[in-house]
């Protein structure tokens, strides 16, 4: 039986699906947005079979994000930044034993913050949730929760915490509060970030393809790199705004700038941490190439962007709540990460767009400028 296609079949699959109608789940013209729509939240959560808690601590000035999807959603990672902090990013290599994991967990506090993990690990565990073979009594299952930490250490907040950081507690309470809804800005991993010389914060977004599938992105900015063109208010994500979701500026003032880093920003304090997902299901390397493809959207959102500095870093899941049939996978492919690079570059305009300042202290905000 013929298993895969020549050049010159996936070609011709691809001109064929972009201009009709085949499945519940089509292809479609990715380079227009015109067939998109905004989910009804404009969330990563209008993805089924998600949900988002988070937590923070206003006197320490972080936080922490954990995406959760209902039942384990097979998932991958794509590292661009050249300082990363993460946990369990190796086991999201598709030749390893475990293919799905049990949330995806964004977090502040640098290196501190890997112990997030710690703490939802264990809520985790004595629910019984996580990777087994088969649950025995008296053996708690082993959680699979890649996680991502981004540097707020410095922002101005009490982080005299001695041997007694406070991230275990954070991540408990961030995945005992999960919902549909949560808040954007100043929240969850965003809470202390900074994004350029402006306030950082969580932004997310979503679409809803034409082709049927939903793709969502959440992402804590807290990047090098500036949201918005020199000397403007206009973001650089505005060729992909949808609905004035971020001010509606528009693009008249974007153009390039040869000195878009001018050595007063912070290097070795940045990190732009995002997660896109989509309901259509995708196996672990398909699902690889939509993270590499929606890295994308951080260098359409920001400037610069995959920094020596920072430690950018993009997960892609899927919840597999939709199945594609009569769609060439590379075409699906193609379609979802196409998609996800908008989406992404969103959420990141949306992060700063919503943030607001410190009462003292701190980068000014994109609102008090």
């Amino acid at each position: 039986m013929k298993t895969t296609m020549n050049r010159r079949e996936l070609l011709g699959a691809l001109a064929a699906v972009t201009t009709t109608s085949v499945t519940p789940v089509v292809a479609q013209d990715t380079t227009s947005h015109s067939m998109d729509k905004i989910g009804r939240r404009n969330l990563i959560t209008d993805v089924e079979g998600l949900q988002v808690g988070q937590a923070q601590n206003d006197i320490i000035r972080t936080g922490v994000t954990v995406i959760l999807p209902d039942t384990p959603a097979v998932a991958a990672v794509d590292v661009r930044g050249g300082g990363p902090a993460s946990r369990e990013t190796d086991v999201l290599k598709a030749e390893n034993l475990v293919q799905e994991v049990d949330a995806i967990v964004l977090s502040g506090g640098s290196v501190y913050g890997l112990a997030t993990a710690d703490g939802i690990a264990a809520w985790m565990g004595a629910q019984n949730r996580g990777f087994t073979f088969r649950l025995t009594p008296g053996i708690p299952p082993s959680p699979i929760l890649p996680t991502a930490c981004l540097y707020d250490l410095a922002n101005g907040g009490d982080k005299a915490w001695g041997q007694a950081p406070p991230y275990r507690e954070l991540g408990i309470e961030a995945v005992e509060s999960v919902s549909k809804d949560f808040a954007l800005g100043t929240a969850g991993a965003g809470y202390g970030a900074n994004a350029g010389r402006l306030k950082g914060g969580i932004g997310s977004a979503s679409a809803l393809s034409n082709a049927g599938f939903t793709v969502g992105a959440i992402a804590a900015v807290n990047s090098l790199g500036s949201a918005v063109a020199p000397n403007t208010k206009q973001f650089w994500a505005a060729p992909f705004e949808i609905d004035n979701e971020f001010g509606g500026l528009g693009t008249s003032e974007l153009k390039g700038d040869l000195e878009i880093y001018r050595g007063d920003e912070r290097p070795r304090e940045n990190t732009t941490l995002a997660c896109i997902a989509t309901d259509v299901a995708m196996s672990r390397v398909e699902l690889e190439r939509v993270a590499i493809m929606a890295s994308d959207g951080m260098a359409r959102a920001l400037r610069p962007s995959h920094a020596p500095f920072d430690g950018d870093i993009v997960f892609a899941l899927s919840t597999g709540k939709r199945e594609s049939e009569g769609v060439p996978r590379p075409v699906l492919t193609l379609q979802v990460g196409s998609l996800a690079a908008d989406v992404l570059a969103r959420a990141i305009a949306r992060g700063v767009y919503s943030a607001t300042g410190f009462t003292e202290g701190g980068n000014p905000a994109w609102q008090d400028i």
